[in-house]
């Protein structure tokens, strides 16, 4: 038996004998647990356009999930287009800054390294594993093994969580722990309907905007959906809404 499927075997051992059935929440933390990490989480993506949070360790790694889906840079983004793991040892000193927006947020977060790794099942790929430790440092050697072989466990336990789940439907134990944020990718069909362009560019338009306004993605989401806000066709930025005085409040 070689040492990945010894690992994989473990890992196997403490999904699933501990009692009370499989679950993404003890997915999460068993990431966490083998890797040696202070946390981790787990982010599905499709394409350009990230799916949302299916679980997280805490509270740190969660902030990290929406950080990262609100302003579309962070480790799992990149290791998700980029299909190979990414390392930042040191988050708040970098040797390169490369997530100008990502990177204030998640440190004050509490995050100092964070570790970004692809979660793909032959061609198809699915997210990222996230993991974060507390203090700076490298992964060892033996923690980025494990960190590749946690990634292909969980990627394969996501497919089999869908397997039985209905056609263009999310299986009810993946939604149990997620943070899907359904409400921006409604938003995001809406704004793409409304200026003809891709979903993915759609939802660049969003984050743009709710970045340039300080604003929360989903708070913006839900201004599109309840048509409180519209994007103008021309300039792609917002033209509804009325100030205190009634008039319409254009951006331009």
């Amino acid at each position: 038996m070689t040492g990945g499927q010894e690992r994989r075997l473990a890992i196997l051992g403490r999904l699933l004998g501990q009692g009370g059935g499989f679950t993404t929440a003890r997915l999460c933390q068993v990431c966490a647990d083998v890797t040696g990490v202070t946390g981790a989480g787990i982010m599905l993506m499709a394409g350009d356009v990230p799916r949302g949070s299916v679980c997280t360790t805490d509270t740190v790694s969660a902030v990290m999930e929406q950080l990262q889906y609100d302003l579309g840079e962070g480790p799992c983004v990149d290791a998700y287009h980029q299909d190979h793991p990414v390392l930042e040892p040191d988050l708040a000193e970098p040797d390169a800054p490369r997530w100008l927006a990502f990177t204030g947020p998640a440190v004050d977060a509490g995050a100092r390294a964070v570790f970004g790794f692809p979660l793909q099942v032959g061609a198809v790929r699915l997210g990222a594993l996230n993991l974060y430790n507390d203090r700076p440092g490298n992964l060892s050697d033996d923690q980025y093994i494990d960190a590749l072989v946690m990634a292909d466990v969980a990627a394969q336990a996501l497919l089999l969580l869908q397997a039985h789940a209905p056609p263009d439907t999310v299986a009810v134990e993946l939604e149990s722990n997620a943070n899907f944020q359904y409400v921006v990718h409604q938003a995001s069909g809406m704004v793409a309907a409304q200026i003809d362009i891709t979903v993915s560019q759609a939802l660049i338009r969003l984050r743009a905007y709710a970045f340039g306004n300080g604003r929360p993605l989903t708070d913006v989401a839900r201004d599109v959906v309840a048509r409180r806000l519209r994007f103008d066709a021309d300039s792609g930025e917002d033209d509804s809404g009325e100030d205190d005085s009634g008039e319409d409040d254009q951006t331009r």
